[in-house]
């Protein structure tokens, strides 16, 4: 199938574009690549600490010296990073999964070590708390934690353990600054369906009207989040999963097998043979070249052709810039204009994602796209047989992996062909205009409430807009602007606590739409929301002028977001200056006070909200 016109020019002006970048990084792994197996380079005295708590026999095979044939010919040592904690149940599962590794490693003649842990912290304990002010920099903090962990330099390849939402953009951040290593990435899958995510929606704005307690709303969020595994919406933590199968960075297929089923156990076994036969291969292609511009490319038509969260706008643009390779919001509304959207999962939908799976999962999207041409069928992937590999079933037959073909959809509700798509266009929209540029996701919104304009009600942070709420004060069209929330301002939280309320309101029949330089969950619901609007208020951007009473027209169809003053007028009016004591409170409290350096390099939003450049 020849490739789409648009994806082929978008993937020509990315390439063009990150010409000078990519250079010099490809240079830097080529480097890197050219000092050969550090546990030949190392000096004795760093060998012996690496490998120090190693069981013997892994020892000797760790150790064996190629050039003098001490034992036999040194076995390929795999760096294990893993996101590993108990409090996420997405990653739970990962406490097992370092021994199952190094016993597949041991009966293929190589080693593995733990090399480091990564932080994980789960946003759905932290919304709405002064926590989630350190969720979006965990993600680099987390890509530094993946580099001191490689940093031994006592690795063959690397395997990288996590799910959820900034744990996986940072670990492949990380990786990619080890980009000179093959690398896979092992996920462990979603938990059983439960309370369905329309009732637990429907719970939630029940409670935002007082008809409901605590005790029903703790029971129903409890039967909706309730063993291990992600949570069961299409969120930014299944996003995850969908980008890197769409990457071709998984076994094919892994992304949603329950955590309890065999066949996860199998399928990690296969991603310790996967990363070996990529060592075994002498042209072997590590992880730095695996991801390049078409892989970045193929990562955002899968996102906008899932309607996926709108998260990865900032977190892919990372992860493009850590390989040299530089992306913007333009490339994404270029292509979410051309992409068809072809599946309906909560929040796009009614279904979850073990409904998204049975009816075919990223396997039939993935095949679908590169059938129609909006995916790169030419790239390179951890599979010798390259993408179309993704486009398969896994299963265990006679105790043996096999892939199979997937067919057509199990559900047309829930996925759909590229001739049959929901809608012609992705999930996501790029809105610019006087009030600067930013993204929604109209994929979750009503086409009726596509186009939004009111009066504003302007608001210095979530609490003072929730407790309007709660005063009754808000029974009015408007259009709630919640400014100081962008990475220098407070770390740039995710807002969802946010949604019950504005759903209320919505549900009463008011025309209602959040705007915002702070983030939305992947999880945003039915309420128009402009988010990650850049440049932040904090940083001199037109949030920081906007009045209550100003009327603001955000249009999903044009792709505007504006306010309706007159040029002359919008030109002349002052910025409001972020109250000093917000600023105070923002820096001081749980552990907020070591991120000040990260809030004060952040980058906007649209360029990754990076720290590290």
């Amino acid at each position: 199938m020849t490739l789409h016109p648009t994806v082929a020019s978008v993937t020509a002006r990315i390439t063009e574009r990150s010409r000078p970048t990519r250079l010099v990084y490809l240079q830097q792994l080529d480097d890197a690549a050219n000092q050969g197996p550090g546990a030949q380079r190392l000096g004795c005295a760093n060998v012996a600490h690496a490998f120090a708590a190693m069981p013997e026999a892994d020892k000797d095979r760790a150790t064996a010296l190629d050039k003098i044939k001490v034992v036999a010919p040194r076995a390929p040592n795999i760096g294990i990073v893993n996101a590993y904690n108990d409090l996420l149940s997405a990653h739970a599962p990962l406490q097992h999964y370092p021994d199952l590794i190094k016993d597949e490693a041991r009966k293929l003649g190589a080693t593995a070590q733990v090399a480091g842990g990564v932080p994980a912290m789960c946003d759905g304990v932290t919304q709405g708390t002064p926590g989630m002010e350190l969720s979006l920099f965990s993600r680099d903090v987390i890509a530094m934690a993946t580099a001191v962990s490689l940093s031994h330099d006592v690795f063959d390849a690397a395997l990288m353990l996590g799910v959820c939402d900034k744990i996986v953009p940072g670990l492949l951040i990380g990786a990619l600054h080890f980009g000179h290593l093959p690398t896979v990435f092992v996920p462990a899958g979603p938990m059983g369906s439960g309370l369905s995510n329309t009732d637990k929606s429907k719970v939630r704005e029940q409670a935002a009207l007082g008809l409901v307690g605590r005790p029903e709303l703790l029971e129903a969020e409890s039967k909706a989040y309730h063993g291990e595994g992600t949570c069961t919406f299409y969120g930014t933590a299944n996003s995850n999963q969908m980008l890197l199968e769409a990457m071709g960075l998984h076994v094919p297929g892994t992304a949603f097998i329950h955590p309890a089923q065999g066949l996860r156990q199998d399928l990690t076994r296969e991603a310790v043979r996967t990363v070996l036969a990529l060592v075994k291969d002498k042209n072997f292609t590590p992880i730095g070249r695996l991801v390049d511009e078409r892989s970045i490319v193929n990562a955002m038509v899968a996102l906008l052709a899932t309607g996926g969260s709108t998260n990865h706008l900032i977190h892919w643009v990372a992860v493009a810039r850590a390989a040299g390779i530089v992306i913007d919001w333009d490339d994404f509304s270029a292509l979410s204009d051309v992409v068809p959207l072809l599946s309906r999962v909560y929040p796009n939908g009614t279904a979850d994602v073990n409904q998204f799976q049975a009816a075919g999962g990223p396997g039939y999207i993935i095949r679908e796209l590169l059938d129609a041409g909006f995916m790169h069928a030419d790239v390179l992937t951890v599979r010798p047989g390259g993408l179309r590999e993704f486009t398969r079933k896994p299963s265990t037959v006679d105790g043996q992996l096999v892939w199979r073909e997937i067919g057509a959809s199990q559900d047309d509700t829930v996925v759909r062909p590229a001739s049959q798509p929901f809608s012609a266009t992705g999930g996501l929209r790029l809105l610019q205009g006087n009030l600067g540029r930013s993204v929604i996701k109209v994929s979750a919104v009503p086409e009726a409430l596509h186009v939004i304009e009111a009066p504003a009600r302007v608001f210095n942070s979530q609490e003072a807009l929730l407790a309007a709420f709660k005063a009754g004060d808000m029974d009015k069209d408007m259009v709630c602007v919640v400014r100081w929330q962008g990475p220098q301002a407070n770390g740039m939280p995710e807002l969802h606590k946010l949604t019950p309320p504005l759903a209320v309101l919505q549900g009463k029949g008011f025309k209602v739409a959040l705007v915002t330089d702070g983030r939305m969950s992947g999880a945003s619901g039915k309420v128009p929301a402009a988010i990650h609007v850049s440049p932040e208020a904090a940083a001199g951007g037109p949030l920081a002028k906007v009045q209550d009473g100003d009327v603001i027209r955000l249009d999903g169809v044009a792709g505007t977001l504006q306010v309706l003053v007159s040029e002359a007028e919008w030109a002349a009016r002052p910025l409001a200056e972020m109250p000093a004591e917000l600023r105070a409170a923002n820096g001081v409290g749980m552990g907020r006070e070591l991120f000040a350096n990260l809030r004060r390099h952040a980058l906007k939003a649209e360029e990754g909200a990076c720290t590290w450049l």
